[in-house]
């Protein structure tokens, strides 16, 4: 396991992270006003009990964030990385499953916005390309606002011998494009499935898109030519979990 450490910032992504058992918080630097938050926000349990905690200015915390160009309100941490869940034990004695999976996305503020949405609506896991995911990115950690936390991670070599071997295990691939046949929301949604998104600029790559059993679209204006991958994938996380909650 990759036992490097690197900084993440913000209010819900540092909050989080303290709260996840699983996550290894080596140091955080708060102002006198965020610690107090930390306390309101978590009132029966000392999130800071054992961490080391160092007391900083706003102005002396936006080294962390300058960079990047991103809001810290006052939170910063130093965090390991989470063990890597392993996608073959995962799937093990489960049914019903639901994967995103991205093919060639790489922006991080796109991949953490997508997260959040994945977290919110219990899509099951994210699937996605070692060498394309931003790992220690303080933007996609932010965009997620926690919910990396709550999200099995997926990172694969390959995303094409990965939908082979999934699709030889009973799930079915249903790739989102814009000249889809079927709109979304008249799948019936059984099964174990895996929504199959490409980058906003080309989309799937042609050899991954032979690899979805369907290629379905979002139904929107004809004026507006495409929407915001994450936008996109909140829409179909969004009725996915409504229609398994009619079901249940």
């Amino acid at each position: 396991m990759n036992k490097s450490s690197f900084f993440i910032l913000g209010q819900h992504a540092v909050i989080e992270a303290l709260r996840n058992p699983k996550r290894k918080v080596l140091r955080v630097f708060l102002t006198e006003e965020s610690k107090k938050n930390i306390h309101r926000k978590s009132p029966n349990k000392d999130l800071l009990k054992e961490v080391k905690v160092y007391f900083k200015t706003k102005k002396e915390l936006d080294k962390y964030s300058n960079k990047e160009n991103l809001l810290h309100q006052g939170y910063v941490a130093e965090i390991e990385h989470l063990e890597k869940p392993i996608l073959k034990e995962f799937i093990k004695d489960k049914k019903d499953l639901t994967f995103v999976c991205l093919d060639g996305v790489t922006d991080p503020r796109n991949i953490g916005s997508l997260i959040r949405s994945a977290a919110s609506f219990n899509i099951d896991g994210l699937i996605i390309k070692e060498r394309n995911f931003p790992s220690e990115s303080k933007l996609m950690y932010k965009a997620a606002s926690g919910a990396i936390e709550y999200m099995k991670i997926f990172e694969v070599a390959n995303i094409n011998s990965t939908l082979k071997n999934l699709k030889e295990k009973n799930f079915w691939v249903y790739g989102f494009d814009g000249n889809g046949k079927k709109c979304f929301t008249d799948i019936e949604w059984k099964g174990n499935n895996i929504l199959l998104f490409g980058s906003e600029g080309s989309g799937m790559h042609q050899h991954t898109s032979k690899y979805a059993d369907f290629l379905v679209k979002i139904d929107m204006d004809k004026k507006i030519e495409s929407l915001n991958i994450s936008n996109s994938a909140a829409i179909v996380f969004h009725h996915l979990s409504y229609i398994k909650k009619r079901v249940d």
